[in-house]
């Protein structure tokens, strides 16, 4: 975004022979010539002699502009700095018999103000759900690997989401990694393998953290139900009384995989 505030550069022309004087804040300068010269001659290197930086005249909008929508008898080259004559100056014409013969233009430049919006870690990582629900059979391998959900942060940037942990535990691990667009996301990889019979469900916290300064961040809870899987045999007990033998049969698994036959 670009704002521009305006320096004006008033200069005075006095003709007798033409005395062209010009005031600004950067200081003062005249110019001498005779009149009825012809277009196109340099009256003087206006840039140098302001010690203007030539570069951005044009970056400036340099223009000369005429006190009262008058005439403009001269203009700046851009290129170079030069002041020259667009206009035959007629001293008679313009002021008679006045013993000063003045005319006023202004050399106007614009200050260009460049506005750069700076990002600030004013949003913490958020996930969609509360909870992420997993599934685990407790026959799965070592070294599985589950994708979660991946957090959303509304900053930009180093204060968007760069990186997660989970919370420690003995049976998973986790893996960040780096998606196509740039974005951060997370897997759960089994590190030790899971047994229903001892624990059938495991609940962790995952936690998205940004790059800001201070960071932020914003957590999910990850919840894992083990799977039973058929990984007992029968366990058969007979007691013996005097009259009958009696056996029970036991087995640790759930559901169709406890049945005895």
């Amino acid at each position: 975004m670009e704002l521009s505030s305006f320096t004006v550069l008033s200069f005075t022309a006095r003709f007798c022979f033409v005395v062209l004087s010009v005031h600004t804040s950067y200081g003062e300068v005249s110019y001498s010539f005779p009149e009825e010269i012809k277009r196109g001659f340099v009256i003087g290197n206006t840039a140098k002699d302001l010690g203007l930086d030539v570069n951005r005249l044009t970056v400036r909008k340099t223009r000369i502009d005429t006190e009262g929508n008058r005439k403009r008898y001269c203009e700046m080259n851009l290129n170079t700095g030069e002041l020259a004559v667009t206009e035959r100056i007629d001293r008679e014409g313009l002021c008679g018999q006045k013993v000063s013969c003045v005319i006023i233009q202004e050399l106007v430049l614009e200050n260009p103000l460049e506005l750069h919006r700076v990002n600030i870690n004013d949003n913490s990582p958020k996930f969609e759900e509360d909870i992420i629900k997993i599934e685990i059979p407790e026959s799965t391998d070592k070294g599985a690997r589950f994708m979660l959900e991946e957090a959303h942060d509304a900053d930009i940037g180093e204060n968007s989401v760069q990186t997660y942990t989970l919370q420690k535990n003995e049976h998973f691990v986790l893996s960040v990694n780096t998606n196509s667009d740039g974005g951060k996301y997370s897997e759960l990889i089994l590190d030790n393998e899971v047994d229903r019979e001892q624990q059938q469900e495991v609940s962790l916290i995952l936690t998205a953290i940004d790059g800001g300064t201070p960071p932020r961040s914003g957590t999910v809870t990850v919840h894992v139900t083990v799977l039973d899987a058929n990984d007992n045999a029968p366990v058969t007990q007979i007691k013996h009384s005097n009259n009958n033998n009696n056996a029970n049969s036991h087995n640790a698994d759930d559901n169709n995989n406890h049945r005895c036959l």
